[in-house]
């Protein structure tokens, strides 16, 4: 099974009913080179027709909710059922509004994944081929989103560029220097100390500093980090004790990797 790349970045598992995924899924597998046919054919080549995961199969209801799982009433005290009227509720008028039929099966959902432009069905003589673009659109490009959803995709796109920055930058200051609680540098020495570009590494102080982790000094005086200047020098303070609290780090090393 092949997923696309973009999918996380793009947001859609925060907008679409969970079969989206495993759509999106079986819809990669069929881009791959080499096959030719529908949907069914490929969950009938795979699975025997029968994908617990995407609800049976093509003609499976979408649901916002897995059934087999523990409902979690600490985050949705209204239960189930509300939980998943309320979701339904949204995301028919989302669609609605936006001049889109509401799809109510796996088989609908992927139709409109052709509409969107998340995937392209070619008839060939060969078959029928299926792709998907390299980047995915935006929900927000095709659909009235409301805020509270823009603002969490927009963090969670945030979060996925800053974060290998981040890693960077941390790897260097405890793999190479040990953890220091404050060390006199700059963005160029930062940069050309861990192959990054000095505007990646500035977002990643940017990041450190905002989270608590970090401080960036100019003297005595507190600096933004997000002014820094290239060349300029500042004295970067670290606290370790609240790195340690809030991070996770997973190093994999020799044959562990």
């Amino acid at each position: 099974m092949a997923m696309h790349n973009d999918w996380w970045v793009s947001g859609w598992d925060h907008v679409l009913p969970r079969q989206g995924f495993p759509l999106t899924m079986l819809i990669g597998t069929a881009s791959q080179p080499g096959f030719t046919g529908s949907l069914d054919d490929l969950l009938q080549e795979i699975f025997g027709g029968h994908w617990d995961m995407i609800g049976g199969d093509l003609d499976g209801a979408l649901t916002f909710s897995w059934p087999d799982e523990e409902w979690d009433y600490e985050e949705a005290p209204e239960g189930r059922e509300a939980c998943e009227a309320s979701r339904w509720e949204k995301f028919s008028a989302m669609l609605t509004a936006a001049g889109f039929p509401v799809p109510k099966t796996v088989r609908e959902l992927s139709e409109l994944y052709l509409t969107w432009g998340l995937a392209s069905r070619e008839e060939t003589p060969e078959g029928t081929r299926w792709s998907m673009p390299t980047a995915l659109p935006l929900p927000g490009d095709l659909l009235p989103l409301d805020t509270e959803i823009t603002k969490r995709l927009d963090k969670i796109r945030w979060t996925m560029r800053t974060d290998p920055l981040v890693n960077t930058l941390i790897n260097h200051l405890v793999n190479d220097l040990g953890e220091p609680q404050e060390i006199l540098t700059s963005l160029d020495r930062l940069a050309a100390a861990t192959s990054q570009d000095a505007n990646d590494v500035r977002l990643a102080l940017a990041e450190l500093a905002e989270s608590g982790e970090a401080q960036v000094y100019r003297g005595q005086e507190p600096a933004d980090a997000e002014r820094l200047e290239a060349h300029r020098r500042f004295r970067l303070v670290m606290d370790w004790e609240h790195f340690h609290e809030t991070r996770m780090q997973l190093n994999l090393a020799g044959d562990d990797a």
